[in-house]
């Protein structure tokens, strides 16, 4: 049987607070709930409106997110939500009832040019994945059938995954405008058929190295916890734009170097080097004083 643990997580309103769980809590589909009536399927949306503070449930993947009233704080509540959570999931109860019934979920695929002329990013109209992926190979991809089947095309080269996209990027031999169609319907059909992107083992793993955790690391220095801080802020949402992703590596204080890797539309991009030096290290030299001289792509 399943353990399950909570990690609180703060959001962007400050009313709503996620708690995000080590196992998915729902299959395929997004729940919201403003009031116990319309929770009339899920005994835990039902349960957790007895708190006489909770305005809205949402529901979905591996967290559950609640917004509240505002005659408490999150401060003053939270563990204890978090506590209530934690022993309902472990004693088995059900999430979601009948959620079991087969059905093709609702979904929309475009695609997107990046500024990487060897990727294009396939955006869905829903959360696909709660971190993000990056495969190589098919060998990398064992955990994530979306990714295999994509490899299957003998054209695809790389496919990264993060939040409601994919990006792929592919070798020379093929032009976008004669397989774009190809797979977007590839990628849109695993989708829509239900099918599990990455797999559950996978994601926990991915999620202990999330910069979200990082931070959390006591032995991480104050200056690298500022530099994730601005890259996840500042950076990450930009180049998300465009089908990649920025990760911070490490920070060397004697040489002040700050270490990144680039994934997805911005490995390989020919102008990836102009954004890292005129824009990620401009703005992180601008913020960060004396503290930083250069950044450098470990991967580009």
């Amino acid at each position: 049987m399943k353990e399950y643990t909570i990690t609180v997580v703060e959001t962007n309103n400050p009313a709503i607070l996620k708690f995000e769980t080590n196992h998915f809590v729902t299959k395929h589909t997004n729940y919201e709930f403003k009031n116990i009536d319309e929770a009339k399927n899920s005994p835990l949306a039902q349960q957790l409106f007895y708190l006489p503070f909770i305005k809205t449930v949402y529901i979905s993947g591996n967290f559950i997110a609640l917004e509240r009233f505002d005659i408490v704080t999150w401060n003053d509540v939270k563990d204890e939500v978090a506590q209530q959570l934690v022993e309902y999931l472990n004693a088995g109860e059900p999430v979601i009832l009948n959620e079991e019934v087969s059905k093709k979920v609702p979904i929309t695929l475009y695609a997107e040019v990046t500024p990487n002329p060897a990727v294009m990013k396939f955006v869905a109209n829903k959360k696909i994945v709660p971190v993000s992926f990056e495969f190589k190979n098919i060998d990398e991809a064992k955990d994530s059938e979306l990714a295999k089947k994509l490899f299957q095309l003998p054209f695809v080269k790389e496919v990264f995954l993060d939040e409601n996209y994919v990006s792929v990027s592919k070798y020379d031999v093929a032009d976008w405008t004669d397989i774009t169609l190809e797979v977007r319907e590839l990628i849109r059909e695993f989708i829509a058929n239900g099918g599990e992107v990455v797999s559950e083992n996978s994601v926990q793993k991915q999620a202990e190295e999330t910069p979200q955790k990082q931070l959390q690391d006591q032995n991480l220095d104050d200056t690298s916890k500022q530099i994730i801080d601005i890259l996840e802020e500042y950076v990450k949402p930009a180049v998300a734009s465009d089908g990649g992703n920025i990760l911070f590596k490490s920070y060397e204080a004697n040489s002040k170097t700050v270490n990144v890797i680039l994934q997805g539309a911005c490995s390989g991009c020919p102008s990836s080097t102009f954004t890292l030096k005129n824009g990620i290290e401009t703005m992180l030299k601008n913020m960060m004083g004396d503290k930083v001289e250069e950044v450098v792509a470990l991967n580009g």
